[in-house]
């Protein structure tokens, strides 16, 4: 079996190959290994990526260069298309706008067209738990099923935007499509720029960490292997014998944790204690984020594993190993 998945360098994209190269599929990947975080973490994801025989990896913009991502599509008779490249963060939004529009939006036509021309059989994207936007204050839970047309930062507008998209296309071209709402995913080889990351090198550094809305932040943490579990299963799921095929799916664990209790955790798993500085809601802010995920178990069988407190200890072991920290948690 055969597939491309972009942003292969990425946190989720790095996994997600893995997963399938370990399965002996063909992974052809596509990552522009842009500078927006740490590009060594890029480099490094990717070196462990090549040491599978069935990967190819290309390094271009997917937002600058459809011709030739329409060439390898067609080089390697592509029939399943994973696109999980985009521009993150959703306080870097309020900062440099035009990147989302650019890479968010152009590069998603960009791919979800190649799959329009060249027959591309299912086509499953990445979205965002950030399209809920204000719904957090009405509600607990987030179901697929819930308006989507308030969202709080132009990174959720991108994301929202893409699923638009995707199902006009399905819709209009016989394409197979599956969106998948990602709830803060974290673990080892996660981005420099989310919280876990951020608190656990303050905290070794001995730094303070910034915490917003006083504390009262709730975030459904969701554990890399069970995201990328979710996501293999999608992929090899037959959807169904109907040629348009839409839908969307939350990718979370289903429980919410408070921010604090996060921290509290991750100083235990340590064995250290942070310095922390309390602030306002930042600008764009989600307070809350919890998935419903009935409809992702009933879709395949889905059952996250691994709890916080297991997924935090594989993360702070792979950071204090992958940055060198000696025992003392000095660099």
């Amino acid at each position: 079996m055969k597939l491309l998945i972009t942003g292969s360098a990425g946190f989720i994209g790095m996994s997600t190959s893995m997963a399938f190269l370990k399965q002996n599929y063909t992974v052809i990947g596509i990552d522009n290994l842009n500078s927006f975080y740490d590009i060594r973490l890029k480099i490094d994801r990717n070196n462990e990526l090549k040491k599978f025989k069935k990967y190819k990896f290309y390094n271009f913009d997917i937002s600058k260069n459809d011709e030739k991502l329409k060439s390898i599509i067609k080089k390697h008779k592509i029939k399943i298309v994973l696109h999980l490249a985009a521009q993150a963060n959703v306080r870097y939004s309020l900062k440099n706008p035009r990147a989302y529009i650019r890479n968010n939006i152009v590069g998603f036509y960009n791919i979800i067209e190649a799959c329009r021309e060249l027959k591309v059989e299912k086509f499953i994207f990445a979205s965002s738990s950030s399209v809920y936007g204000k719904n957090y204050k009405v509600k607990n839970f987030f179901s697929e099923n819930d308006k989507t047309d308030t969202p709080k930062n132009l990174y959720a507008a991108t994301k929202k935007s893409n699923e638009v998209i995707a199902y006009a296309y399905s819709d209009l071209f016989n394409i197979n499509t599956v969106g998948l709402r990602f709830f803060t995913v974290y673990g080892p080889w996660g981005r420099p720029d989310m919280a876990p990351f951020i608190f656990l090198k303050s905290i070794l550094e001995r730094k303070t960490i910034k915490i917003f809305n006083s504390g009262k932040m709730f975030r459904d943490f969701t554990y890399i292997d069970d995201v990328v579990n979710a996501i293999v299963k999608i992929t090899q799921r037959r959807l169904t014998n109907k040629k348009n095929f839409y839908k969307i799916l939350n990718i979370g664990r289903g429980k919410s944790e408070n921010l604090m209790n996060f921290i509290k955790i991750m100083e235990s798993t340590i064995d250290m204690k942070s310095k922390k500085k309390y602030l306002p809601l930042q600008m764009g802010d989600m307070v809350l984020t919890q998935a419903n995920i009935k409809e992702l178990k009933k879709f395949i069988k889905y059952t996250p594993r691994t709890e916080l407190k297991v997924g935090l200890k594989k993360f702070c072991d792979w950071y204090i190993d992958y940055y060198k920290y000696n025992k003392k948690f000095s660099s």
